[in-house]
């Protein structure tokens, strides 16, 4: 079973930050369809979205994100709902 799921996250803007982001899909073998990020001040506003993650994958690249050193927070939402 698979499931849409977008991930938008507030981090600091550092080098690095964002393939940070992008380990726990990596180490899963996952390749978001959506990335989008901007940077504001010190801040990064990162979405990272899939059409069909694995939904047993779902809480732990969640959770992995969470543990991102910089990452400030972390919201989800079932479905992929992306600005333009």
């Amino acid at each position: 079973m698979t499931k849409s799921v977008t991930f938008t996250l507030s981090c600091c803007a550092e080098p690095g930050m964002l393939s940070r982001c992008l380990a726990p899909f990596a180490k899963r073998d996952l390749v978001p369809d959506i990335v989008q990020s901007r940077r504001e001040g010190d801040m990064l506003h990162v979405v990272l979205a899939m059409h069909a993650m694995p939904a047993e994958e779902v809480h732990l690249v969640e959770g992995n994100l969470r543990q991102v050193i910089g990452v400030v927070s972390v919201r989800r939402a079932d479905g992929l709902r992306v600005a333009a």
